[in-house]
C-alpha cells in the first residue's frame, strides 16, 4: 500500500496503485449545483487533487480509460452523461511567482497564461481544426482566440482553476513596500488577472466555455476582482462538501487498520495512534449547516507513511508543508488590532464567535484600521487556522475554535514571537521550560513568566484578568509536540484539568517528566493590596493570606482528582509530577507541588 503523500495527481494515483479516498461520488451532486462553482479551503487540504479528479473524469482525451480509472469507483458504476466530454483547460496560479513590480508580474502572468494555452494546443491538436493565435504580451486575447477555437471543434470548454488567490496572497503578504500597490494594480486596475476573470464571465453565455471550477483558500481576491467575475456559485459553507476534501475519522481508522496490521500493532497501540492523530490532525469544521470534523490530509499522510516505514511515529509531528501556515497568522497579527484578536484567540477565556462568517471581504477592509473583530475571525476561519465548532451561543451566533493541537502550536509560536520579540529572550524561555521538563523546576519558569510576561499582559487592557490568562503565558512556552500530547481544559471524569503533558510513549525512553498544573488568580483588589504594597512583602508573608491559602487549597483539591484520573486512565507508566500555580495580580506567581 502507497499513501500519495504529496502528490496530487488523480492519474497517477490510480494508475500506479496508491491509496485512494473515493470522493467520485460528489460528481453528480456538483453538476447539479451549477456550471461556474467556487470552493474555498485551507491550503493543504487536498483541493489540487479534486481538480485532478474532475479533469480526469471530464476529460475529452481521457475516454478510452475511463474503466481502468473509473471503474472501480462510485461514479464508475453510474457514471454521469457528461463524462469524457470536454476539453479540459486548467490554469494552477500557484506556479506563477511573487515579483518585485507590477510590470514584472503582469509579465509572469501572462506567460504562464499563454504556456498553458499552447500545451492545450499540443494536447487537443487533432481536434482542434485551427491555430490558437497566441498574443505575448495579453494573454486574455489568447484566452478569447482558444474559444473561438473550441467552438470551431463541436466540443465544450471545462476551465479548472486552481489556487487562484494563491499568487495574488504572496504578492500581497510578501512583506515588500511595493506589495499591496502591486496587488491593487492587478486587481483594481486594468491588470492581466482582472481582465482574466472578466473575459470568464463574458464567455460563459455561449461562446464556447460550458463550465468553471474555482478552488482557494479566501474570498479576498474574488471579492476584490467582483465586477469582472461575479457568477460563481459558492459551495465551501454546504453540509453536503464538508468532506469533499480531507478525512473523516472512519477513514482515518481504516488507514490505520492497514497500517497496524503490516506493523503488527497491538489494539491499544492501534487506539494509541488512532487518539495521536485525532488531537493533533482532526477538527476543521467547513459548514455552517453542521457536520464531522475533518483531518487535513496532507498531515494525515505524512504521519501515515511515516508510521508504515518505521513502525514509530514522526518525531515531530508538526509536517514542515504546514510550516508556513505560521506566516498567515503573523500576517493576521500585524493587521490593525490583529494581535488583540490572537491573544485573545490562545486565551481561551471567551470562545470567540462571529454572527456569520463573512464572504465578501477584499485588501481595502483587511488592511483597514476599522476592521472588525468579525472579519478578522473570519480571515483566520479561511486560512484554516481557526475553525466552526459546531455549537452555537446563547445569542445564535457561530463558535469558533482552533482546529487542534497543530494549530495550537503555530499560535503558540507567534505569540512567543509577540511577546518576545528578542530571541535571545525565546531562548530563555526554552531553557527554564526544558528543566521543568526535565527535573520538575517550576521556579525558574515562574520567574521568566512574572518578570518578562506578565507586565506586558498588564499593560494590555483587552486582557482579561483571570486564571486563564496566566494558563495562556505558560503554556505558550512549554508547548512541545515532539515530546508530549499537550492539553489544556483536558477533560477528565467530568471535569477539566487546567495544563496537562503527558509523554507521547515513544519518549518514555529519556529522562523526561508527565505533568499536570492547576492555575488560580487573585485580584490584587480582592488582596486589598496594591501592586508596590504586595511587592514590599516577603514570599512566607504573601503565602500565608488566607486568601491565598484557600486559592491553594481549592487547586489543590482539584489536582488530586485529576492526577488520580490521569493515572487510571494512564497507568503506572506515568512519571507525573502536580503543581499549582496561583497568580497575584500580575505581580507575583506562588506556587506548590502536590505530593499527597
Amino acid at each position: 500500500m502507497k499513501f500519495p503523500y504529496g502528490n496530487s495527481d488523480f492519474y497517477q494515483l490510480i494508475t500506479e496503485d496508491y491509496y485512494y479516498v473515493d470522493r467520485t461520488d460528489r460528481i453528480p451532486l456538483l453538476e447539479s449545483w451549477g456550471k461556474s462553482l467556487l470552493l474555498l479551503r485551507p491550503r493543504r487540504f487536498g483541493k489540487t487533487l479534486l481538480l485532478s479528479m474532475l479533469e480526469n473524469y471530464y476529460d475529452v482525451a481521457k475516454a478510452s480509460e475511463f474503466d481502468r480509472l473509473f471503474g472501480h469507483l462510485a461514479v464508475g458504476r453510474n457514471p454521469t452523461a457528461l463524462h469524457n466530454q470536454y476539453l479540459m483547460l486548467r490554469w494552477d496560479f500557484s506556479m506563477i511567482a511573487s515579483r518585485p513590480t507590477f510590470e514584472e508580474q503582469q509579465q509572469v502572468l501572462t506567460s504562464y497564461i499563454n504556456a498553458e494555452i499552447k500545451a492545450f494546443a499540443r494536447k487537443y491538436q487533432t481536434v482542434l481544426l485551427d491555430n490558437i493565435e497566441i498574443d505575448n504580451t495579453y494573454a486574455t486575447a489568447s484566452f478569447i482566440s482558444l474559444l473561438s477555437v473550441v467552438q470551431q471543434s463541436g466540443y465544450k470548454l471545462y476551465l479548472l482553476v486552481d489556487e487562484y488567490d494563491n499568487f495574488a496572497n504572496e504578492v500581497l503578504m510578501g512583506g515588500r513596500p511595493s506589495s499591496q500597490e502591486r496587488y491593487e494594480a492587478l486587481v483594481f486596475g486594468e491588470g492581466e488577472f482582472k481582465a482574466l476573470f472578466k473575459a470568464i464571465k463574458g464567455v460563459m453565455t455561449g461562446r464556447g466555455l460550458d463550465r468553471v471550477f474555482i478552488v482557494g483558500v479566501s474570498p479576498i481576491v474574488l471579492h476584490d476582482v467582483s465586477s469582472g467575475f461575479n457568477i460563481a456559485k459558492n459551495i465551501y459553507f454546504r453540509k453536503e462538501f464538508n468532506d469533499l476534501c480531507g478525512f473523516t475519522g472512519a477513514e482515518i481508522t481504516e488507514m490505520l487498520h492497514l497500517v497496524a496490521e503490516g506493523c503488527k500493532l497491538a489494539t491499544a497501540q492501534l487506539a494509541e495512534a488512532r487518539e495521536l492523530m485525532r488531537i493533533y490532525y482532526n477538527g476543521s469544521l467547513f459548514s455552517d449547516e453542521g457536520g464531522e470534523p475533518i483531518y487535513n490530509p496532507t498531515s494525515a499522510f505524512y504521519f501515515l507513511e511515516y508510521l508504515q516505514h518505521t513502525c514509530r511515529y514522526p518525531r515531530k509531528l508538526l509536517d514542515s508543508n504546514l510550516a508556513p501556515d505560521h506566516e498567515k497568522i503573523a500576517y493576521v497579527s500585524r493587521l490593525p488590532k490583529g494581535d488583540k484578536v490572537i491573544l485573545d484567540i490562545v486565551d481561551e477565556g471567551e470562545p470567540p464567535s462571529v454572527v456569520e462568517l463573512e464572504d465578501r471581504f477584499g485588501i481595502k477592509q483587511m488592511l483597514a484600521a476599522s476592521n472588525t473583530e468579525s472579519f478578522m475571525l473570519s480571515l483566520l476561519y479561511y486560512l484554516g487556522v481557526l475553525t466552526l465548532d459546531g455549537r452555537a451561543t446563547a445569542g445564535g451566533e457561530f463558535i469558533l475554535r482552533i482546529p487542534n493541537l497543530i494549530m495550537r502550536q503555530l499560535y503558540a509560536d507567534r505569540l512567543r514571537e509577540m511577546l518576545l520579540p528578542d530571541a535571545a529572550d525565546r531562548d530563555t524561555g526554552q531553557e527554564v521550560a526544558r528543566m521543568f521538563y526535565t527535573h520538575g523546576e517550576i521556579q525558574p519558569l515562574c520567574d521568566f513568566i512574572e518578570q518578562r510576561i506578565l507586565p506586558i499582559f498588564d499593560n494590555r487592557d483587552y486582557v482579561q484578568a483571570n486564571e486563564l490568562t496566566i494558563k495562556t503565558a505558560f503554556l505558550t512556552f512549554l508547548f512541545n509536540d515532539i515530546f508530549y500530547k499537550m492539553d489544556s481544559e483536558t477533560e477528565l471524569k467530568r471535569g477539566y484539568a487546567d495544563l496537562t503533558m503527558i509523554l507521547r510513549p515513544e519518549m518514555r525512553q529519556y529522562q523526561l517528566l508527565d505533568l499536570l498544573v492547576e492555575f488560580k488568580f487573585i485580584k490584587l483588589t480582592t488582596l486589598g493590596l496594591t501592586g508596590r504594597e504586595m511587592r514590599a512583602k516577603s514570599l512566607e508573608t504573601l503565602q500565608a493570606l488566607t486568601v491565598v491559602q484557600n486559592e491553594f487549597a481549592a487547586a489543590k483539591a482539584q489536582a488530586v482528582d485529576y492526577r488520580g484520573a490521569l493515572v487510571e486512565k494512564y497507568g503506572v507508566q506515568l512519571r507525573l509530577r502536580t503543581f499549582t500555580v496561583v497568580a497575584l495580580g500580575f505581580e507575583k506567581l506562588l506556587w506548590e507541588e502536590v505530593l499527597s
